[in-house]
């Protein structure tokens, strides 16, 4: 798994190529939390999905951990680029309800 992120504004962009798994979530974990630290004035997480090819339970908790750090602080987490596949396991998992998804970067930075 590789994992780039970008600041633009009080955004934050992380981009996931891989699986994002019981192997791999701690290292997103760990790899975005710093990041919010670093980036106190955070106020959405937009994760980039376009080239994960599989999520599993320990991957949506991991998302779910993220979003209430940024929720807990006023912010609001999005997806972009995702999958139909990741969009049925979302809706399954119930995170539909609570984030939103967009087609690309410019979409999603638009609403916010």
């Amino acid at each position: 798994m590789v994992i780039e992120t970008e600041r633009v504004g009080t955004n934050l962009i992380v981009t996931v190529d891989g699986e994002l798994d019981l192997e791999t979530s701690p290292e997103f974990r760990n790899l975005v939390e710093a990041k919010l630290d670093q980036y106190q004035t955070i106020t959405h997480l937009i994760l980039d999905l376009k080239k994960v090819n599989f999520i599993d339970s320990s991957g949506l908790g991991v998302i779910l951990g993220r979003f209430k750090r940024i929720s807990q602080d006023g912010g609001r987490m999005s997806a972009i680029n995702v999958s139909d596949q990741l969009k049925r396991i979302f809706e399954l998992s119930g995170l539909l309800k609570i984030m939103n998804i967009y087609n690309d970067r410019k979409q999603a930075l638009d609403n916010f």
